[in-house]
């Protein structure tokens, strides 16, 4: 068996937001739309033991991997981060 990867700050925020797009309400819609089947051949998606098949959503525009991350890191992850209280945290957010 290989060694596993080791892990990043980056893989790890990209495997979260991959995580929320396969768990969204979104990616189950686009599924349901078409019955489950390929929008290209028509084949349907089947778990039958021998004729496996998996259907994927594609995100037509694509997606910026790189540019996700590295929004979450600068707006989340850096910048000026302070500890303060619940109730401080609140008000400083209703000041706006």
């Amino acid at each position: 068996m290989g060694k596993k990867k080791e892990s990043t700050p980056r893989s790890r925020i990209k495997t979260a937001i991959r995580n929320v797009f396969l768990r969204s309400r979104e990616r189950a819609k686009a599924l349901k739309k078409t019955s489950y089947c390929c929008i290209d051949c028509g084949i349907k998606q089947s778990q039958a033991k021998g004729r496996e098949v998996k259907i994927e959503v594609h995100h037509v525009d694509g997606i910026d991997w790189n540019g996700v991350v590295d929004l979450v890191i600068d707006r989340v992850l850096a910048g000026d981060l302070v500890p303060v209280c619940k109730k401080c945290h609140a008000e400083r957010h209703k000041a706006g």
